[in-house]
């Protein structure tokens, strides 16, 4: 496990058939709350530039498993490695996650909520009003820049969400339940805006419990059930 992590930059790892390493190693993690077991002995490689689909019914240890990649829980044993760290917040900026939670700043105006993101993700304000308004059309929020993300409907509020995922072109894309609450319409519509962007190079994991949404979109399906890769 030693060279696991070695602390060489991402972009010159390299894998096996001398291209772009793995985007995401998980090795033998676990995870327990209390006397239930989340996810038992979890391994995962999703290969850079790589669509997979997460899927398993609620309760599978789908989000949980999300998490620890995230860095937002952390393994009870075992390793995880994104983007080449084993942090996922040394790597945040090139990182876009949609969690399962929905949430904005519901008393900010959408384009100071997308200005706010891409601050904090470390972008230009230079051009940047311009990439957040072709968004906004792109996503039929066009007519909403200015209005309050409280005043947006759920649905709407799910795809602002998803523009802040992407706004500054992240390297990984991490969706949790991205399709979930979303008429067929919008189905439609995010599935389009996933394909383009895995299409620009972008690694992105989805989780979902429904299987014909992963057939519609990926080469590669992994299934958990109670905490167990199938």
């Amino acid at each position: 496990m030693q060279n696991f992590l070695q602390s060489v930059p991402y972009q010159l790892r390299r894998g096996k058939g001398g291209g772009m390493a793995d985007a995401i190693v998980v090795r033998g993690v676990t995870k327990t709350f209390g006397p239930k077991v989340a996810v038992r002995d979890f391994d995962l490689t999703v290969a850079a530039g790589a669509l997979t689909g997460f899927i398993g019914p609620n309760g599978a240890g789908k989000t949980t498993t999300i998490r620890m990649i995230m860095s937002i829980l952390f393994p009870d044993q075992g390793e995880v490695s994104v983007l080449g760290h084993r942090s996922a917040l040394d790597a945040k900026d090139r990182i876009g996650y949609l969690p399962e939670e929905r949430g904005v700043y519901k008393k900010m105006k959408v384009l100071s909520f997308l200005r706010y993101i891409a601050r904090l993700k470390g972008m230009a304000s230079h051009g940047l009003d311009a990439r957040i308004k072709k968004w906004l059309e792109r996503m039929d929020l066009g007519d909403v820049a200015r209005k309050k993300c409280e005043e947006l409907s759920k649905g709407m509020q799910q795809k602002l969400q998803f523009i802040a995922c992407v706004l500054h072109e992240p390297d990984l894309l991490i969706l949790d339940e991205p399709f979930s609450g979303l008429d067929p319409v919008n189905m439609r519509l995010l599935r389009d805006l996933i394909l383009e962007q895995n299409q620009r190079g972008a690694t992105i994991i989805f989780s979902t419990h429904v299987m014909i949404q992963a057939e519609q979109l990926c080469a590669r399906v992994v299934m958990i059930h109670e905490g167990t890769k199938v």
